[in-house]
């Protein structure tokens, strides 16, 4: 989603969604508000469908793509697996910090949906190891996309990606063509949606004012304080950590020079539309060679989302825990892998990450529980600013990646100094 500075507030995306929000919880409370809820709840019953709408072909687009335009050759592939293991580690870190969090502040206990009388929901869990595989390894792809087994889809992505890059030149070329066209025109749809989001979320807003009142917010507090304590953990300790012990370079220095990109990306709340900033500075002032950065920064600025994976992590589990149900060792396990795997197919457009968390929540069976929409419903209405957060920490993963890489690369003088 392309920014603009010079956008008047209004003009704003998140200052919209504040508006929105605070016109939908004044009308939910106000006397007439059920009679408004009930002649404009299908509005944001119809964003939600727009938003599960485009989860199947968005993930597609976005893993293959990412995957697939690695290249081929001995060089690229040794540095693709270098760049892959990253992300990989770093994603499951933040997906475990998430949990962590989550067990500390339990968010969902006592969620006013709780009360209605509703039978919890049973999780659907794997039993045994075997069990697991099963649920990501699909038999028919097709019947897995059109299911929705979003597990299954994205290993199938992955492995199809890593297929392409054995290719030879010519048909390897015609493939990562076609779907960066489809990718484009995927993330030009994710756009057009998330601009309807104000709308959104005043008709999700005035129909879980209208059912709950205000005593959900109190759960929302703690959702929002588990999911911004896992963002600055991540942030402030694990990723320095990655950059001292595998980069042996200096984090603050590296912060320093990563100030101008962090910045857009929370402005922007789009890891894509800061990737020419990132790009740039990571050149020129944090000092990775073109052919490290130019590799690393748009691969992760597709399948590499850690603010996404915390935020998926902690969401999916705060669901489960204020609908009622038993959260074991299991479930979470599952919602550990799935974060993992469904960071890599959230598009870099502001809010997408509340799209791919309808994965997590199909994958431990509550995808089309409708109380289960309505916290979601609830968890989008405040989501801007904590997107805002989740894609800073996406950015600064990505530019720490492309500066352990350019380490293990044998390239000197990442980060010998704060330069600007």
């Amino acid at each position: 989603m392309e920014y603009n500075p010079d956008n008047p507030w209004y003009k704003r995306l998140h200052w919209q969604v504040v508006i929105a929000m605070i016109l939908g919880i004044g009308i939910g409370l106000s006397p007439g508000g059920a009679a408004v809820a009930d002649n404009v709840g299908w509005v944001g019953g119809l964003f939600m469908r727009l938003l599960r709408m485009i989860i199947v072909p968005l993930v597609i687009a976005s893993i293959i793509s990412g995957v697939a335009s690695a290249g081929s050759g001995r060089t690229v592939g040794r540095m693709f697996g270098k760049t892959l293991g990253y992300y990989l580690v770093s994603s499951l870190l933040a997906a475990l910090t998430g949990l962590l969090l989550f067990n500390i502040i339990n968010p969902g206990r006592g969620y006013p949906v709780t009360d209605t009388g509703a039978e919890p929901p049973d999780l659907a869990t794997p039993e045994s190891f075997v069990d697991l595989l099963y649920t990501i390894v699909p038999d028919n792809f097709i019947g897995a996309a059109s299911a929705g087994d979003m597990l299954m889809v994205i290993f199938f992505c992955i492995v199809f990606g890593a297929a392409v890059t054995t290719l030879p030149e010519g048909p390897r070329t015609k493939i990562t063509d076609l779907v960066g066209a489809l990718f484009q025109a995927m993330m030009a749809l994710t756009t057009g949606i998330i601009r309807l989001l104000p709308i959104g979320v005043f008709g999700l807003m005035v129909t879980m004012v209208d059912e709950t009142g205000l005593l959900a917010f109190g759960n929302l507090a703690k959702y929002v304080a588990g999911l911004t304590s896992g963002l600055a953990i991540h942030f402030l300790i694990t990723l320095p950590l990655l950059l001292y012990f595998w980069a042996r370079v200096s984090p603050w220095k590296h912060a320093m020079n990563m100030r101008e990109p962090l910045l857009v990306a929370f402005s922007t709340s789009s890891s894509a539309a800061t990737l020419p900033v990132t790009l740039k500075t990571v050149q020129e002032k944090v000092g990775v060679s073109d052919r490290v950065s130019s590799f690393t920064l748009p691969m992760g600025a597709t399948v590499n989302m850690d603010g996404t994976a915390v935020m998926e992590c902690v969401g999916a589990l705060f669901i489960a825990q204020a609908l009622g149900a038993d959260i074991g060792f299991a479930t979470q396990v599952v919602v550990v892998l799935t974060a993992l795997l469904a960071s890599i197919g959230a598009a870099a457009v502001p809010s997408a990450g509340l799209v791919v968390i309808f994965i997590i929540l199909g994958a431990i069976g509550i995808g089309d529980n409708p109380e289960a929409m309505l916290i979601v419903a609830a968890m989008l209405s405040i989501d801007r600013p904590l997107d805002m957060a989740r894609t800073a920490v996406n950015v600064y993963s990505d530019s720490c990646a492309a500066a352990v890489v350019g380490r293990w690369e044998g390239e000197e003088g990442i980060d010998a100094e704060i330069r600007g």
